[in-house]
């Protein structure tokens, strides 16, 4: 449910950037987005947490998630200029197949054949989306292929760094990189927007603290290769976005790829809740022993 959250959160979150993209620097956005991230933090956690908010017992891995996940919000906004919305997320989720497969040698995490089907699947349907060789292979799809290799980066670290740093530490540290290298581009890119655009822009970065706190929880009590089937669920999302807002509707061959990525989804879940359950001789076993007891 975590990570579900966190697919409609950070879709509505690029549904704003590429409403703002199309008629603003995208210096300023990804500027404004972060500084009004680090803003808002600093007035929901600041009092409370005091200098703990910085506190870090890695700040190199964390300076290296914050330069990864603003090199995603570079990389990804600009394609939102030249790309749909949907197609643009689903080329972005090429990033789980980078998960599993870094998860399992990085991480050592065990990634079982059923895991791995359900991650191929899920691949399947985003290529039944994207199509190649259609009219969305031009130099701008490079933009979200570079971009989810990013993320696939940013979100093994943040698995990393959840087994000992606080979320909101690890959210506020990656926004606050994002703050200071995007402040320092710009002043040569400024442009005064008007007040509604302007509200936009000071909104953006609660929506993204949102989704990333939703997403930092949910690497807490899941591994990076289970959780990869469930992230396809953000492709969704953004089509409905799209739909609703640029008025972009999917075909019936996108459609087709959405009902794919969803049944990797569920196919996750079975693999999860087989592999939980013991072997059957246990259970024979167990049943046996109780039969025993009541006797």
């Amino acid at each position: 449910m975590l990570i579900l959250a966190a697919g409609l959160v950070l879709a509505s979150h690029d549904g704003i950037a590429k409403y703002l993209a199309l008629s603003h620097s995208l210096i300023l956005v990804v500027w404004a987005r972060y500084l009004s991230q680090s803003l808002v933090m600093l007035l929901l956690f600041g009092p409370r947490r005091g200098l703990s908010i910085v506190r870090t017992g890695h700040p190199v891995l964390q300076l290296i998630r914050g330069l990864c996940l603003v090199a995603v919000s570079l990389l990804f906004v600009s394609s939102l200029r030249h790309i749909p919305i949907g197609e643009a997320t689903a080329v972005l989720f090429l990033a789980p197949l980078f998960i599993t497969g870094l998860s399992a040698t990085l991480l050592r995490e065990r990634v079982s054949r059923g895991q791995w089907g359900a991650v191929v699947l899920g691949l399947l349907g985003v290529l039944v989306i994207v199509r190649p060789g259609g009219a969305l292979f031009t130099p701008a799809a490079l933009l979200p292929l570079g971009a989810a290799f990013c993320l696939a980066t940013f979100m093994l670290l943040t698995r990393r760094l959840s087994e000992s740093d606080d979320p909101v530490t690890c959210n506020f540290l990656s926004s606050l990189v994002g703050t200071l290298l995007m402040s320092v581009l710009v002043p040569f890119y400024w442009e005064t927007p008007d007040s509604h655009d302007g509200l936009l822009l000071a909104g953006m970065g609660g929506v993204a603290m949102s989704g990333h706190l939703l997403l930092s929880h949910a690497y807490r009590y899941a591994s990076a290769a289970t959780l990869a089937p469930f992230t396809y669920s953000q492709i969704v999302f953004a089509v409905l976005v799209g739909a609703v807002a640029f008025d972009h509707v999917p075909d019936g061959v996108a459609l087709l790829g959405i009902a794919i990525v969803i049944a990797s989804g569920v196919l996750s879940v079975w693999v999860q809740r087989r592999a939980a359950l013991p072997p059957a001789a246990d259970r024979q076993g167990r049943g046996s022993e109780a039969e025993v007891g009541r006797g």
